[in-house]
């Protein structure tokens, strides 16, 4: 299949990408099926329960000149390499690793995945690794793309009205998620990560203090594990990024926003004042 135009629409919906005519993919969207999670979408419509988004991935330039796949579903990253990346670059030396989802930390919540270490010989668990999967979010929505689909199996037009909300779902939900959870795992003396896609990082590292953030050291509590979408065959595949990780300090400097001399100056901020005024 050869690999399609990417324009401001819905780029994967109930977890085929929009060019694809097969028979599976349209079954999938009659029956609103998942097959990340091997069952029905899990993502209603506020007014109406029954009916699902189905909506994994949609168009938008972020920070390329050409228009990419972003993820705007955390069970996207369902996705064997994903487990398969986690398993290789951080778990190479456990002799066997078992996978349980949706564990509760007490007060920090719960957690995405875990994975065990169990010793042999006795059962019990002997190490673990907590996972998060964190996806983008929308402002506006691409509802109405998703209603043309289905009728036309097409799109009318190359722009919907939608926006990606980078700060809300990079820094405010996933930071705070970050910071109270690593608080946690950072006593427990144990690691937690943060799985998500590269342009996630890229807003991160643009809009915030990421200084305290490096090359991951195993010494860390907190992982960040980015993954980009890259046209293979007939889907998009996840390709490995890198792997980074940083410290409960690490984490306050990204909660306090954009380094100091990136902040405007007060004549600046009056010239903001006076352009808003003029626009009145």
């Amino acid at each position: 299949m050869k690999k399609p135009s990417v324009k401001k629409y819905p780029t994967e919906i109930f977890g085929h990408p929009f060019c694809d005519h097969s028979d599976k993919a349209k079954n999938a969207l009659s029956e609103q099926y998942c097959p990340f999670l091997d069952e029905e979408c899990k993502k209603p419509r506020k007014s109406r329960p029954h009916i699902k988004v189905g909506t994994c991935s949609v168009g938008y330039k972020g920070f390329s000149d050409e228009y990419l796949p972003v993820i705007i579903c955390p069970h996207r990253f369902n996705a064997p390499v994903i487990f398969k990346t986690i398993q290789k670059e951080y778990l190479s030396r456990w002799d066997s690793i078992e996978w349980i989802t949706e564990v509760s930390i007490g007060v920090g919540g719960s957690v995405d995945y875990v994975a065990i270490n169990r010793d042999k010989k006795t059962g019990k668990i002997k190490d673990f690794l907590c996972v998060e999967f964190q996806a983008a979010g929308t402002t506006g929505t691409p509802w109405d793309a998703v209603l043309e689909f289905k009728k036309k199996r097409n799109f009318s037009k190359d722009n919907y009205p939608y926006g990606i909300n980078w700060a809300n779902e990079f820094v405010k939900t996933m930071m705070q998620q970050v910071f109270k959870k690593g608080k946690i795992i950072e006593r427990w003396k144990h690691k937690i990560i943060f799985v998500f896609q590269d342009v996630g990082m890229q807003y991160i590292k643009r809009a915030t203090d990421t200084s305290g953030i490096r090359e991951t050291d195993l010494k860390d509590p907190i992982h960040f594990c980015t993954f980009g979408l890259a046209w293979s065959k007939d889907r998009w595949d996840f390709k490995f990024v890198e792997r980074l990780s940083t410290n409960l300090e690490g984490i306050n400097k990204i909660l306090g926003g954009a380094l100091e001399e990136e902040y405007p100056s007060v004549e600046k901020f009056i010239e903001n004042i006076e352009r808003k005024v003029s626009k009145k």
